[in-house]
């Protein structure tokens, strides 16, 4: 039995409904992330512009963009134990340009910015009032990376009730294989990964 079998006769990589109220998290795509300066930075310039494409129209459409940043205060870095496993992520400190968003990216003024402390843009903030509060149904998850931050968040978003898509070409991380493996059980397991171009032209149905 081939590894897709496995899963087929599992019951694992059903089609996620997609709903009448979508939602775009971008995840971290922050300066830390994205300018190579920085040792926690990798090339992430056509996983950007793909992502940007998205949430030019997404915004005009009225569809809610929410960007995401990791930031600590100084003295948390010495705390806090995911820091210990990942230390050269202390360097994302409030106020440094590391943790702002990319302006690659066209966020824009009006556009939420959440600030986090772990992986996932659900855990300890209030994306999922805000979510709710837009009437989001389907959530669309794409940003950095593909098998941490993004995961972390597509296993909480369809958790806290929400249908879950992932463009692929629109999730970057700082190695292939990763990547790739985490697409793979995200598509069987918590979402629907699709690419930039099958969203957009959703997005462009509303």
């Amino acid at each position: 039995m081939s590894q897709q079998e496995v899963y087929q006769s599992a019951g694992f990589g059903q089609p996620v409904p997609r709903g009448a109220r979508p939602g775009i998290v971008v995840v971290d795509f922050t300066y830390g992330f994205t300018d190579t300066l920085y040792p926690t930075a990798a090339i992430m310039g056509a996983e950007i512009a793909a992502t940007r494409r998205l949430t030019d129209l997404a915004r005009a459409k009225g569809i809610v963009v929410v960007y995401t940043t990791i930031a600590y205060h100084p003295g948390e870095v010495t705390l806090l134990p995911w820091l210990r496993k990942a230390s050269g992520m202390a360097a994302l400190l409030e106020g440094s340009r590391l943790v702002e968003i990319d302006a690659a990216t066209g966020i824009q003024p009006g556009d939420p910015v959440i600030a986090k402390k772990g992986a996932s843009a659900f855990h300890g903030t209030a994306l999922a009032a805000l979510l709710a509060g837009a009437g989001v149904d389907t959530l669309i998850v794409a940003g950095a990376t593909t098998s941490g931050c993004v995961r972390a968040t597509v296993v909480d978003a369809v958790q806290s009730g929400f249908n879950v898509l992932v463009p692929a070409d629109c999730c970057a991380d700082r190695a292939k294989a990763p990547h790739d493996a985490n697409l793979y059980d995200m598509h069987q397991k918590y979402a629907d990964v699709t690419d930039s171009a099958d969203i957009a032209e959703w997005l462009a149905s509303f």
